[in-house]
């Protein structure tokens, strides 16, 4: 984006007034890349709030020209991805508690059969997504969920564009395959 290049200036003069900048313009992308990687909301929320304050803490040690050099998208969402394998190892070593949520009132049918529907589609994509192998489905999120060019996604996940291209295809020649499969069941 154009405007990277400008907050990671703001960023290098003075990172306390403008990282929340950073945070305004990235939060709902690493938190939908965050989600589409980890099944449960609330993991998701931890892992971007995490993303964020190791973020912050790792620009507080760089120096001016580091951060400059920064490509801040990839960076971030290396950072996020990191902390997405380590929260779904770490929790496959733990059993696994049923969450009770709280009523505060009684909720609209309407409201309810449409969210119930949202969430089903994205359970079902969710399911569709964790039957790739994972860096087929680390490329196909960041492509179509998160948005990252291939240069940026060969950076994030440590291959080149080509590979980073090669990877988002097959992935969604899978899909394609699994949606095709359902459809004729």
């Amino acid at each position: 984006m154009a405007t990277h290049g400008a907050l990671k200036r703001r960023l290098a003069g003075d990172l306390d007034r403008h990282f929340p900048e950073l945070v305004a313009e990235m939060q709902g992308a690493v938190y939908n890349g965050a989600r589409r990687w980890l099944p449960d909301r609330q993991d998701a929320e931890d892992v971007t709030q995490e993303a964020f304050v190791r973020a912050y803490r790792a620009l507080q040690g760089y120096s001016t020209a580091r951060i400059a050099e920064i490509r801040l998208r990839p960076w971030l969402f290396t950072i996020t991805l990191n902390l997405c394998r380590n929260h779904a190892r770490s929790r496959s070593r733990r059993p696994q508690q049923a969450v009770l949520e709280e009523w505060s009132d009684i909720p609209d049918s309407a409201k309810v059969e449409e969210d119930a529907v949202a969430a089903t589609a994205v359970d079902e994509w969710r399911e569709r997504l964790a039957h790739l192998p994972a860096r087929q489905r680390d490329a196909v999120v960041l492509r179509h969920v998160v948005d990252l060019s291939y240069i940026e996604i060969g950076e994030v996940l440590g291959c080149p564009p080509g590979t980073a291209r090669s990877d988002v295809s097959r992935g969604l020649s899978q899909l394609r395959t699994m949606l095709a499969t359902e459809e004729t069941q």
